[in-house]
């Protein structure tokens, strides 16, 4: 195999798992949008210690870590304007929001969250 081919073939691959990551690794298994919002959390039986409200100094931003492995945002007066699961790894999270947003952060102490440009404390 040429360089050039397997240049192609390498970049055909990530975009293939750019647009379902399940075709790419060859998985048969699919994961839809609803089923994605009922998957728990890696480790629901011992829960982390970030899970409760997290709020921006101005209170605009509210995130509800729950202990399923869910979270719901509020924005201003519109609660639950956001939805979807999270997961935390030592003192990361990564976000999966329902509608295909992605988004991470940092949680600096156990009372502060760097997200998004953001500082949350914790309620």
């Amino acid at each position: 195999m040429s360089y050039r081919s397997t240049t192609i073939s390498v970049l055909m691959v990530t975009a293939l798992y750019l647009l379902s990551p399940t075709l790419a690794l060859g998985s048969n298994q699919t994961t839809t949008r609803d089923e994605a919002k009922e998957q728990p959390m890696k480790n629901a039986a011992h829960p982390h210690p970030y899970v409760g409200m997290w709020v921006t100094d101005d209170g605009n931003i509210r995130h509800n870590l729950l202990p399923n492995g869910r979270y719901d945002e509020a924005r201003g007066s519109r609660e639950s304007a956001y939805q979807g699961r999270y997961e935390v790894t030592e003192r990361h999270i990564d976000y999966w929001d329902d509608t295909g947003f992605t988004a991470d952060g940092e949680f600096v102490d156990q009372n502060t969250l760097h997200h998004g440009g953001m500082i949350f404390r914790r309620r």
